[in-house]
């Protein structure tokens, strides 16, 4: 059976990954750095779906952490999710610079180097799709975040335009808000955030594999947030930068 790989599996858009690739016959090799989380959430993914599930415990913004999974995708898989994140509560000028360049390591050295440990195989294979996962952020202005998901999606599509396989695929993901842990681990304040721009982690990874399945090397659900996106390349940085500011931190 194919095998996908999904980083951050435990929680958000990880898991609704893994319950929808484990709905569609996929098996599974989980990654997080919680072993007791990873192993329950493989149980019930077993159980429910009666898919084979790997777990597979490291720390990303180690390097130890991300050599145990390059190992592992140097072995093979079909699809690799790169999921795993974290945002920071404060402003820019308030989050510790290790903290900072923590969250570099993990959305981007990680992102970086599972990419280019699937992708041989998957090329030698003539089949294989990477989706990593970045944000709408990635277009506005907010600190290290939406740099770091602005890389992302610069990678990504960099990525993609070099691969001469048709049948391999590189996309990055551009969620909006989306109802998961995320906020709450960071200790944002969401309360000023409207409800319409609240989307499911269902709704975003149907939205993905869809995208995927196109072809698309950049996908952004929803009508509401293309058009954000849309209307964001003209409006001036500066007020951007306040706007999306004020949203995800009151």
């Amino acid at each position: 059976m194919p095998t996908a790989l999904i980083t951050g599996a435990t929680a958000g858009l990880g898991a609704a990954f893994a319950r929808r690739l484990a709905a569609d016959g996929l098996s599974l090799v989980l990654v997080a750095r919680d072993e007791a989380r990873l192993t329950a959430s493989a149980a019930e993914l077993r159980k429910r779906y009666g898919v084979a599930v790997e777990v597979l415990p490291a720390d990303l913004s180690l390097d130890e952490g991300i050599r145990r999974v390059e190992e592992r995708l140097e072995r093979g898989v079909d699809l690799l999710v790169n999921n795993a994140g974290f945002g920071h509560p404060g402003a820019f000028l308030e989050v510790p610079v290790a903290d900072e360049v923590t969250m570099l390591r993990v959305h981007c050295e990680a992102v970086l180097r599972l990419t280019l440990a699937a992708l041989p195989g998957m090329r030698s294979r003539g089949r294989g799709y990477v989706i990593n996962v970045a944000s709408v952020a990635a277009f506005f202005t907010r600190g290290t975040y939406s740099a770091s998901k602005a890389w992302v999606v610069n990678f990504s599509e960099s990525a993609a335009a070099e691969i001469p396989e048709p049948n391999v695929r590189v996309m990055a993901l551009c969620p909006g808000f989306v109802r998961t842990e995320f906020h709450q681990r960071a200790a944002m304040d969401t309360s000023g955030i409207p409800d319409f721009l609240w989307l499911s982690a269902d709704q975003v990874v149907d939205e993905a594999m869809r995208d995927l399945a196109r072809g698309r090397r950049v996908s952004v659900p929803t009508a509401r947030y293309k058009a954000i996106v849309s209307v964001g390349k003209f409006v001036p940085r500066t007020l951007i930068g306040q706007v999306s500011g004020r949203l995800g931190r009151r």
